[in-house]
Formats: structure tokens, C-alpha cells, sequence
């Protein structure tokens, strides 16, 4: 991480209460969540709330899901500005980005003009039109395959990572996955379009994008903006844990993406483009897996689910 280190966690002094018992004092340990100024070639751009850490990645992937770059030589450098508390130290809440060729610089009609929440990825657009987005990234329906054992495997691998969220309980998680399995990168955030954003920015920091043959795994609910954010990343799969909204799964279809959600233990809801999907036939072996229109129809039966 970058020079937030340390800044992760807060301690909190709470008052326990429970039927039947005294109530008790002890303390807890809590995600933190600061503001982050993102400024574009000196100029004030957005401000979102964020647990600190892996900033520049946030801010890299911030600007993925902007459509500013999609490309590591997009984006010429990255650094904290100054920013003191009232204790006159480092807050570290400010990073500067440099525009290189081939960025697409904003509009500055459409900059945010109020800050962008931990929960929502999209706050203070200042165009409701400025809110879709196009991928410079078609999503080749023959890369991003995954065996369904695989998929199902993610959430469990995912949640297995979540440090802060083992101390905390309260931030989201996004894991990068190759089509076997492999995670890549894992990234948490007290939001989950953070979480996604740290995730992309590292990828495009290591100029990994186009991510043809991955997998997201989102440890809640999949909304428009993380199907959007995935799709600008070149993202094929995208898997939750919990449900997708309706806007997200119309988004899917139309990206050529294979949106999954309420993957928990041995099932899962595919609701777009289930042909990705290697699914074991019935009384096979595992390892044996079915293409095509069987897989299309099976998808299509579990998003009725």
C-alpha cells in the first residue's frame, strides 16, 4: 500500500448491550473512511469516500470506469499532494494525476461537482448522460470460458483473503480471477465500487487491460456502476454474491457480459450470457463439461430461479 499504511482501522470505545446482561464497555476495531481529492492535470476532478490505501490504484481505476484511459501509458504519473490535518500532518488525501497521450480529458462541463459517497459509485455526475459509458473494450464472447465448479469456488477464495474485513466486518471486497481460478489481485473498501476501482487501477497500473480471461468476484450485490466499471475494464465475468439490479443485468446483455449473482455454495443465478458457463452434465465425471445451447439453457433456467 501506499503511504496510508496504518490508517486502515480506527479504535472505538462501544457500549455492548444484550437482553438479560449488564450492559459492558469494550472496544472495537472499525474500517476507516477519509475523503480523497482526485485532481486531473492540476485541476480539482472528484472527491470519493474511501478507506485509505491503494490510492493510486483507486484513483487508476477511477479513471478506467470514467473512460478518461484504458491504458498504463494513459497515465503519465500519479502523486500526493499536500493535505494537512488540523494537527498540522500528512493526511495523504489528495493525489494529482497526469494525463499522457491517447487520454480522453473530460469535459469539464461534466466534472462532479459534490463528492462521491462510499456507497454509491456514480454521486455527483453532473450529466444524467454522463452516467453510460462505452467500452473501448468489445468482449470477445469465446474468452472469459469458466468451469462452474470454478466459479462457485470464488466467493469462498475471496472471503478467505478479506483481512480488514476479518478485523472489521464492515468493508467489500473485489477479487480478480483468472478463468482457472487464480486469484490475481484483492482488493477492500468500505465501497464496492472502491473496491472494484483498486482492483482495475491495479491492473492498469501492471497493463494488464484488456482483462479478457478473468473473473470479478464482488463480495454484495452487483449494481449498474460495477457491471459498467467491469465492462470499461474489458471484464468478461462478472459474479456476485448476492442479487444484480435490474439496470445491471440490461447493461450485461448489452456489453456481451456474463452476469452472475447469488453465488453461494453449490448454486448460482446466471441472468446474462450463460453460454461462459461450463457446466458438468448430470452423472458425468467432473471435468466433463457442456457448451453451447444446453449451457445457454441451463443459465437461462437458473436466472428464473
Amino acid at each position: 500500500m501506499e503511504a496510508a499504511m496504518g490508517r486502515l482501522t480506527r479504535r472505538q470505545r462501544v457500549v455492548r448491550f444484550s437482553l438479560g446482561d449488564a450492559p459492558r464497555t469494550r472496544e472495537e476495531t472499525m474500517a476507516a473512511e477519509e475523503p480523497l481529492e482526485i485532481r486531473l492535470d492540476g485541476r480539482a476532478f472528484s472527491v470519493t469516500m474511501r478507506t485509505p490505501g491503494d490510492d493510486f490504484d483507486l484513483v487508476g481505476g477511477f479513471l478506467v470506469g470514467e473512460g478518461v484511459v484504458s491504458a498504463a501509458e494513459h497515465l503519465l504519473s500519479l502523486r500526493f499532494c499536500a493535505g494537512e490535518d488540523e494537527d498540522g500532518r500528512q493526511t495523504f488525501n489528495v493525489v494529482e494525476a497526469q494525463l499522457g497521450p491517447g487520454a480522453a480529458a473530460p469535459d469539464p462541463s461534466l466534472d462532479r461537482h459534490v463528492y462521491t459517497t462510499s456507497s454509491c459509485g456514480i454521486c455527483g455526475t453532473a450529466s444524467i448522460d454522463a452516467v453510460a459509458k462505452t467500452s473501448r473494450f468489445a468482449l470477445d464472447p469465446e474468452r472469459g470460458r469458466v468451469e462452474l465448479p470454478v466459479l462457485l469456488q470464488l466467493p469462498e477464495t475471496l472471503r478467505s483473503g478479506q483481512a480488514l474485513f476479518g478485523k472489521t466486518g464492515g468493508v467489500h471486497a473485489a477479487g480478480l480471477f483468472s478463468t482457472e481460478g487464480e486469484l490475481l489481485c484483492l482488493r477492500e473498501d468500505v465501497g464496492r465500487h472502491n473496491a472494484v476501482d483498486k482492483v482495475v487501477g491495479w491492473a492498469l497500473r501492471e497493463g494488464r487491460l484488456p482483462l479478457a480471461d478473468t473473473v470479478l468476484q464482488v463480495s454484495g450485490r452487483a449494481s449498474f456502476e460495477l457491471v459498467q466499471k467491469a465492462w470499461l475494464a474489458g471484464i468478461p465475468v462478472l459474479s456476485a454474491v448476492s442479487a444484480p439490479s435490474s439496470l445491471a443485468v440490461e447493461l450485461a446483455q448489452r456489453a456481451g457480459m456474463t452476469l452472475a449473482g447469488f453465488s453461494r455454495g453449490s448454486t448460482v443465478n446466471v441472468y446474462s450470457h450463460p453460454e461462459r458457463i461450463m457446466a458438468p452434465e448430470a452423472g458425468t465425471a467432473p471435468g466433463h463439461t457442456i457448451h453451447g445451447q444446453a449451457a445457454r439453457s441451463q443459465g437461462s433456467a437458473a436466472g428464473r430461479n
